[in-house]
């Protein structure tokens, strides 16, 4: 009886032994699977880095602004300009936003364009809610067919473009930012 009990004791420790290797190869099988599903659908970092960048010459560009008026980005040249691009349904965006408007209202000589990706946030009011909601009174600007953001290659956002006095682009920011970062690049530009 003692040999049929541990013939039977073994037996099961090895069917264990075998279930719990199968369900970790199982898992493992799983997770690589997901890792490589997950691979193949995130964005290329090398589209990210794809574009504008330093010491680049930004395209000019017309929008309006929430309240109609056009403006241009070379009526800025001689000025410094943080360009930023984002949208009201973005988190990042939101989180930075009251640091913009805290440095515009700290810096007189502050230059902050904020173009609006999204068509339909000027449609439905969306973003004169956020304008409003958030105090932001820099201009906002809407890019209502989105040449803007592809003229730029605007794959996330937030992305900020820091331009210096001549023209010429000396820091690209993909992420949200605060405002010490603001103070700390523009006081770094010519």
């Amino acid at each position: 009886m003692n040999k049929r009990i541990l013939s039977l004791a073994l037996i099961g420790v090895l069917i264990a032994i075998f279930l719990v290797n199968f369900v970790r190869h199982q898992q493992d099988q799983k997770e690589k699977e997901a890792a490589a599903q997950l691979a193949s659908e995130s964005m290329d970092l090398s589209d990210v880095e794809k574009g504008l960048s330093k010491g680049d010459q930004p395209p000019d560009f017309t929008l309006t602004t929430l309240e109609g008026k056009e403006v241009r980005l070379s009526d800025y040249k001689g000025q410094k300009v943080i360009l930023n691009f984002w949208a009201t349904w973005c988190p990042p965006c939101k989180a930075e936003m009251p640091h913009m408007e805290d440095y515009y209202q700290e810096e007189p000589d502050a230059e902050i364009l904020a173009v609006n990706l999204t068509s339909q946030e000027h449609v439905d009011g969306a973003a004169q809610k956020f304008v409003d909601g958030y105090k932001i009174t820099f201009p906002v600007l809407l890019d209502e067919d989105g040449a803007v953001g592809d003229a730029y290659s605007i794959i996330t956002i937030p992305t900020t473009f820091m331009i210096d006095s001549k023209g010429i682009i000396q820091h690209k920011i993909l992420g949200p930012m605060n405002q010490e970062m603001m103070k700390e690049m523009v006081e770094g530009m010519n």
